[in-house]
């Protein structure tokens, strides 16, 4: 099917089609329709599968028949996690639209704030925003959303994560409460989702892989090693398999820093990237790194969210991520747009707990390679069997919200029976009832004040 099969205007099919692009991704094919209904839509899709698009697109589209947003409004808002996700959201919005009269901005912390506030005097019709500045810009006056139409939460399982959430509420209670809402990400777990739908009405959920899917794409293995001597091995794999452009991930930033002074150290050119970093050490980074001119990217979970590289070859997890959902998104930078990529993950023996949660949300088990001369001293236990992923059960019909009159009536006669016990008591101590006592069966009438006499003594004689 075409783009102009699933309802695009001419001005963003051409857009498209100048990107290389013929047909709609099946993410895309979902979701495109049903956010030009003006439905809420929570979409789960692998990175890499043209999700950023997938709302970019009609949101164009919408936006490009109403009113041009006034002084210091935003017509739609989209959030994100990470500096580098915003950035490319951005430069989406900006390649999609540019046959389009629609104006659009990015704001991010890291950088001064006051050009961003003079920008937004004009108003703009599409704003891309993490949450910390955009609440930064709110709190001095420098954004409204008396005109905002649609709420776009990108990476929604990181924005919603226990990081980001206090910061999503305060922006959620700025906002119109009429809006149309998107909600996209490669992964959704299940307390996530919960937490999502108090704020999505009524969301279509489209899927276009099994939950929290690995890309087919991708090769995935691993080598045991000692935690100690993970950095000798990488560079060793670096230097054996002269291997280039590799993104490699850790868990921490001190873990990021110390890595790139080891792979320094050995010659091998490396940069971290993590949110200690400035957005102009990021940015400087990452262009590096696109450009061939650095071989190792060092990058933390949150940092490494946007990083979108044609044709990355190698992702290495040099620690386990402690959330599994996360492996996903790591492997996701590689094997994207169905082209191929590896992923190796290098195991010590304190993350077995780490690796069997993640071979149990991929249901496969991770290929084990071991490499001659970094056999573990400790050995990296056997995984555990994989169950079976449970269906989940269908949820009860939700009861209809009572109006005020309801309640009110559910009251009062609430009351009723009480009133009618109060009677029936009354009626008892003035009034004769029927004995309850059976036919044939002794019944003292001592203290019987119902009987109308009592028990007498008889004299014999």
């Amino acid at each position: 099917m075409s783009f102009e099969a699933i309802g695009l205007i001419p001005e963003l099919v051409e857009a498209v089609k100048q990107q290389g692009y013929d047909k709609p991704s099946p993410i895309q094919l979902k979701a495109i329709p049903e956010v030009l209904k003006g439905k809420d839509l929570m979409g789960a899709a692998q990175t890499g599968t043209g999700k950023t698009a997938g709302f970019t697109l009609p949101i164009l589209q919408l936006l490009a028949k109403g009113e041009k947003a006034r002084s210091n409004c935003a017509r739609a808002l989209i959030l994100a996690p990470t500096r580098e996700l915003a950035a490319q959201v951005g430069k989406s919005v900006e390649t999609y639209g540019k046959h389009l009269k629609l104006s659009s901005m990015v704001v991010f912390g890291g950088v001064k704030i006051n050009p961003q506030m003079m920008r937004l005097r004009n108003g703009v019709d599409i704003l891309v925003a993490t949450p910390g500045r955009l609440l930064d810009l709110h709190q001095n006056n420098a954004v409204k959303f008396d005109q905002l139409e649609i709420l776009v939460l990108d990476e929604a399982d990181r924005m919603l994560d226990m990081g980001f959430i206090h910061d999503i509420k305060r922006v959620l209670r700025v906002l119109p409460a009429k809006r149309q809402n998107l909600m996209f990400s490669a992964t959704f777990s299940d307390s996530i989702r919960a937490l999502a739908k108090t704020i999505v009405n009524d969301p279509v959920e489209i899927s276009v892989s099994p939950p929290n899917a690995a890309a087919k794409s991708v090769k995935q293995w691993l080598h045991p090693v000692d935690k100690k001597r993970k950095a000798s091995l990488l560079i060793e794999l670096i230097q054996e398999n002269k291997w280039h452009q590799i993104l490699v991930f850790v868990r921490t930033k001190h873990g990021a820093n110390k890595l790139v002074k080891t792979l320094n150290g050995a010659r091998i050119k490396a940069l971290a990237i993590h949110g200690n970093k400035s957005q102009g050490a990021r940015t400087k980074a990452l262009a590096e790194f696109k450009a061939n001119k650095i071989q190792v990217l060092v990058a933390t979970d949150i940092a490494a969210r946007g990083i979108d590289i044609h044709q990355l070859p190698q992702v290495v997890n040099f620690d386990l991520p402690n959330v599994a959902e996360d492996y996903v998104h790591r492997i996701g930078r590689t094997g994207r747009a169905g082209s191929e990529g590896q992923a190796v993950s290098l195991v010590s023996a304190d993350e077995i707990k780490q690796l069997q949660d993640i071979e149990q949300l991929i249901q496969k088990h991770i290929t084990r390679e071991y490499i001659g001369g970094f056999e573990p001293n400790h050995e990296v236990p056997q995984s555990k069997t994989i169950k079976p992923l449970k269906a989940k059960k269908p949820k009860k019909p939700k009861k209809p919200k009572q109006t005020k009159q309801q309640v009110a009536n559910d009251s009062a006669n609430s009351k009723q029976p009480n009133k009618n016990k109060e009677k029936n008591r009354t009626i008892k101590k003035g009034k004769s009832v029927k004995s309850k006592r059976k036919p044939g069966s002794r019944q003292s009438t001592e203290n019987n004040i119902w009987s109308g006499s009592s028990k007498t003594k008889t004299n014999k004689g």
